[in-house]
């Protein structure tokens, strides 16, 4: 099977090339050596794209329906922090060899979420070599209104969606081998599917920009180094309460308590939001979005640049994970 083939039978398929989203109406996808589509004046283009590695980002010989789901979800999930509508997505994938069952599991892995976010795949590039895979997505998000991560004041919310630590609690189970189809004890196979499927927040981020968030990033390599993030963008401090931050009932079973924390501390790939809000929209801010989506507030951000305490004044200084 050549490129032209492998492109014609895995990824140009109706299911997942010729999805129809709101902003879809001319677009022109694969065949072309571009991609072209139309904006709303009224829109701005946000765009995010992520590489993932065999052997770096995810064992070798995973399950390649759920590493195409989750290839696809943590490149949303950066949709989800800046309040974004996904649009459409491109796939780089680099193989050691032509797979044709691997290829089609991984394709429908991909188009089960394309499907879900109404956003199709419209190009991308094929070759040989070390098992890559690089998607860049593409959504709109209405001019001047993006959450970002340098909006947060002294007094504002600390929040996060869902719960800390499910991904991390899985990594080890994850390494070796185990997976959601072959592991038979409930609770870890609830963490594992945490890992392999998550939920990026895209509701949750849209919801948040109407109603006034003032700074948003996705967690993906532990909540203490991404929120510090937020602080360093808007030349703030944080509090936060340890003990009110979410965890599943999964994880505390798997775990002792000190585990559990750390692991929702600085665990990633959990690829929920972490937000501020301003304290007088404290009473807006319902417990759970109407997707089912959860929300807590664990903090409040203070004037002490860069400083994450904990609610005794603790200073919370561990590290998120890095490349390099």
């Amino acid at each position: 099977m050549d490129e032209f083939e492998l492109i014609k039978r895995y990824f140009a398929r109706p299911e997942i090339s010729q999805i129809q989203g709101q902003y879809t109406d001319g677009l022109i996808g694969i065949g072309d050596d571009c991609a072209l589509f139309d904006i709303p004046a009224d829109m701005q283009l946000a765009q995010s794209l992520d590489t993932l590695v065999e052997g770096v980002h995810f064992p070798k010989e995973c399950d390649p329906f759920a590493l195409g789901y989750r290839a696809l979800a943590v490149n949303l999930s950066d949709l989800a922090a800046m309040g974004a509508e996904p649009h459409s997505f491109t796939l780089g994938l680099t193989l050691p060899r032509v797979s044709e069952l691997w290829l089609k599991e991984f394709s429908e892995g991909l188009a089960q979420l394309a499907q879900q976010v109404k956003a199709p795949l419209i190009g991308g590039d094929t070759t040989r070599g070390p098992l890559t895979l690089s998607l860049q997505v593409q959504g709109l998000v209405p001019k001047g209104k993006a959450l970002l991560r340098s909006g947060a004041s002294p007094g504002d919310l600390i929040c996060v969606t869902g719960t800390l630590g499910d991904a991390a609690g899985a990594l080890s189970s994850v390494l070796q081998g185990d997976t959601p189809k072959t592991c038979g004890d409930d609770h870890l196979k609830y963490l594992l599917n945490r890992y392999w499927y998550p939920s990026p927040r895209l509701f949750a981020g849209q919801w948040l920009r109407q109603m006034g968030a003032t700074a948003a990033l996705d967690i993906s390599d532990g909540l203490l180094g991404d929120l510090r993030h937020i602080l360093k963008a808007s030349h703030v401090g944080a509090e936060i309460a340890p003990e009110l931050i979410p965890r599943s009932s999964s994880l505390m079973q798997q775990y002792d308590q000190k585990t559990a924390l750390k692991l929702a501390l600085t665990g990633g790939d959990d690829y929920e939001l972490c937000f501020t809000i301003p304290r007088a929209l404290a009473q807006k801010l319902p417990s759970t979005l109407a997707d089912g989506c959860h929300i807590t507030c664990i903090g409040q951000i203070n004037d002490e640049p860069g400083i994450i305490r904990d609610s005794q004044g603790n200073l919370l200084t561990e590290k998120a994970y890095t490349h390099f």
